[in-house]
């Protein structure tokens, strides 16, 4: 039987004494508790190694200890004392381990052996690394090269990531999904027609120079907590911050540094939000409607009267195109519209437009939850139509700010982890490397489901993650996913995907960056890429896990050679004796972002990457900013007219990144004992007849022949707007129709999935 959550308000700040017990008990639990040291010393430090968690930028001037409670997790649950072994296997089948959480999976600890799976035994057997490469080859070598996909999660470095991407082309194909696909894809896809750039165009500094701060769809408390630093630093000078989100999260309540010994010692915390709105899931457009709604209003009162403008028209006309087709749709918008689709009152959107009109500088802070919509681009870009109205893009203090997930997931595409073709240098690669690269377009994740349920996929490479457990339609996908050919996991710990086995299944254990790599000419330095475009140096500090680990750039390049023809003009060897001469040829393929690149290396708070759009040069059709006029209020699939559908939010607990759960406590939620539960707010239960803490399926409200269906869900009654619920990602996945992505980006539409809920 599931276990039963438990709910008690957490009436504690984010951070303070919590955080450090959270610490506490973690790095006791892995055995890890020697690594503390090193956090305060090497975490995100010149000279030291880069989290593998989140991708939140790097100060210049570090603070006494660069790390949050999930960096420590992540660092923690890298470095723990625990094996798996070929012991573990042996004891194991596949069958049994299916049965087991993500938690228990990967709590075994750091795998040591590089494993196929043994269907006659249904059991992992250990492998030699010569013969795994060989047989990884031998089968490579028998596929159309449109039939492998070569998967990266966002933990790889820049090195490996471009090695992979290499390996990838050479081989014959574009088929490079990753894990941008799933979340941020969304911006890259909204910002070019906008500002002319896939990338925000806020720097770290940026934050000391703003007089006011917009966040939609971000949950800094869980998902990027060392943002928390500049939040207070900008509160202490009294900079207001505007919060839009469906549930109160408690990072943008109140903070305690734990860096401050004073206030750890009062918990007096600072208050980071000074204006929160629960707007409801997918409504997102509607409120920033009707703040440029508000905003227009207030600008004709300034021109009656003969007052302080409140748009920056010099600026809309010098550096923008559309927006009279942009004003025009606004001022026929209704206000009963806008707060039917928005869940929030005129007077409320009202209050937050006078306080961004007041702003000289604004930056605009948004996550998964604006991209993970059916319109997610529409809700990017009705964002940037407010920043651009006050000509908040393009000067200190101001500019568009999307919070990324995992550590280098933006800097992989910078280096050619794309499936699009147009993204990626190929002619300087050919000239380069004497090669002529595929230039179709390949497969992102949400077209990489859909070949492998048409049967169209043959072999699957994963660089990390956790593909299976993370994608759409869960069911479907597990049951399709045997019928590959070939599946090779480049993976540290055991997951899920690892457990639905294809025909051949190859596990093959790696270093993590926290860990020294050494090869031929000494240890080795990796780089990767922050949120705000800059690169930092990291070099691991931990010894390997076990002796037969090899580094992710040994690994690419021996199945390379293992599967291509001998190229001259690819040194793969030397390359993985000296990973400065891999830098030295991402320099020669993209010279603009990567020049000098080894000389530095070790810039403090790292080397930004040139955005034009932070100088008001705007890279796009028009040669200027682009206002673009949303499809429609609602972002959801659902279109409202039903009361009885609910709006399901999948959301992350304070106990887990990404699809690694480490625990079973969402401290800031208030709820632990288990992840099987459904957030809702009271009148909604009542309503629809459930009992107080009652047990409830849910079932996806769509016709398009499939039942989707999950039960054991407790419901717990929670402070969410009505019509919207929220469970926990990725054990709903299963509820999510592969065809409910975003339009334009395909990306998968997590945040207001309908559903039905019934008591169970």
């Amino acid at each position: 039987m599931t276990e039963r959550a438990r709910h008690e308000s957490y009436d504690q700040p984010v951070g303070g004494w919590g955080s450090a017990k959270s610490l506490l008990i973690h790095s006791t639990e892995q055995h890890a508790v020697s690594a503390i040291s090193s956090l305060v010393t090497a975490h995100n430090k010149t000279g030291g190694y880069m989290c593998t968690s989140c991708a939140w930028a790097k100060p210049a001037k570090p603070h006494a200890a660069e790390f949050c409670e999930n960096g420590a997790k992540a660092t923690f649950w890298d470095v723990t004392s625990n094996r798996t072994t070929p012991d573990f296997f042996a004891q194991h089948t596949v069958s049994e381990l299916l049965g087991w959480s993500d938690y228990d999976l990967e709590n075994q600890g750091r795998l040591t052996h590089p494993m196929r799976y043994d269907a006659s035994l249904d059991r992992y057997v250990e492998v030699s690394w010569d013969e795994a490469f060989a047989q990884i080859g031998e089968k490579l070598r028998g596929y159309a090269p449109d039939e492998v996909v070569f998967y990266a999660s966002g933990r790889a470095s820049l090195e490996t990531s471009y090695m992979y991407q290499l390996l990838a082309r050479l081989y014959g194909t574009n088929n490079l999904p990753d894990s941008s696909n799933m979340c941020h894809e969304t911006t890259s896809v909204a910002l070019p027609p906008s500002i002319g750039t896939p990338v925000g165009t806020v720097l770290l500094e940026d934050f000391e120079h703003t007089d006011c701060i917009l966040s939609f769809g971000q949950n800094v408390g869980t998902n990027a907590p060392r943002l928390l630093h500049p939040l207070q630093e900008a509160r202490e000078r009294d900079v207001p911050i505007i919060v839009f989100n469906p549930l109160r999260e408690k990072g943008w309540e109140a903070f305690v540094n734990p860096q401050r010994p004073g206030q750890m010692l009062t918990n007096e915390p600072t208050l980071i939000a000074t204006q929160y709105y629960q707007l409801r899931a997918g409504g997102d457009i509607a409120a920033m409607v009707g703040m440029a709604k508000a905003l227009l209003a207030f600008d004709d009162d300034a021109r009656l009267f003969d007052g302080k403008r409140v748009l920056d028209h010099a600026f809309i006309a010098e550096h923008t195109d559309g927006f009279p087709a942009f004003e025009a749709m606004v001022r026929e918008t209704g206000w009963d519209d806008i707060q039917l689709a928005s869940g929030l009152s005129q007077a409320a959107l009202e209050a937050a437009a006078t306080t961004f009109s007041k702003a000289r500088s604004v930056i605009a802070i948004y996550g998964m939850g604006l991209t993970q919509h059916r319109l997610g681009v529409d809700n990017v870009q009705t964002l940037v139509n407010l920043l651009l109205m006050g000509g908040h893009i393009g000067k200190p203090g101001a500019g568009i700010c999307p919070v990324r997930g995992h550590s280098n997931v933006q800097g992989q595409r910078t280096v050619g982890i794309a499936e699009k073709a147009e993204l990626v240098p190929l002619d300087w690669l050919a000239d380069q490397f004497g090669f002529e690269p595929p230039r179709e377009d390949g497969l992102n994740t949400v077209e990489v489901c859909e070949a492998v349920i048409a049967g169209k996929i043959g072999a699957f490479i994963g660089l990390g993650g956790n593909f299976v457990r993370a994608v759409p339609e869960r069911e479907l996908m597990e049951q399709k996913w045997r019928g590959l050919d070939l599946s090779v996991q480049i993976a540290t710990k055991l997951n899920r995907s690892h457990l639905v086995t294809a025909k051949t299944t190859y596990v093959l254990p790696t270093l993590v960056r926290s860990e020294i790599d050494s090869q031929a000419t000494g240890p080795q330095i990796v780089t990767i890429e922050d949120s705000t475009t800059c690169i930092h140096a990291s070099r691991g500090t931990f010894g390997p896990a076990a002796e037969t680990l090899l580094s992710e750039p040994r690994i690419v390049a021996e199945i390379a050679k293992a599967t291509l023809r001998a190229n001259p003009l690819v040194p793969w060897d030397r390359w993985v004796d000296d990973y400065s001469l891999v830098r030295d040829a991402i320099e020669a393929s993209f010279p603009d972002d990567f020049r000098d690149f080894n000389a530095r290396l070790d810039t403090p708070g790292g080397f930004p990457r040139p955005v034009a759009a932070r100088d008001r040069k705007w890279e796009t059709e028009s040669g200027k900013a682009n206002f673009q006029i949303p499809q429609a209020l609602s972002a959801s699939f659902d279109d409202g007219k039903d009361a009885d559908v609910m709006r399901l939010i999948t959301l992350r607990s304070n106990d887990q990144f990404n699809t690694t759960v480490y625990g079973y406590s969402d401290r800031l939620r208030g709820i632990s004992g288990s992840r099987m539960v459904i957030m809702m707010n009271r009148d909604d239960r009542l309503r629809l007849g459930i009992t107080e803490n009652g047990m409830v399926r849910m079932v996806t409200a769509v016709d398009d022949g499939i039942h989707r269906a999950m039960g054991g869900f407790q419901v717990i009654d929670y402070d969410v707007p009505p019509g919207t619920c929220a469970s926990y990602f990725p054990e709903c996945n299963a509820l999510i129709p592969l065809w409910h992505f975003a339009q334009g980006s395909k990306t998968p539409a997590a945040k207001s999935v309908p559903v039905r809920i019934h008591p169970d």
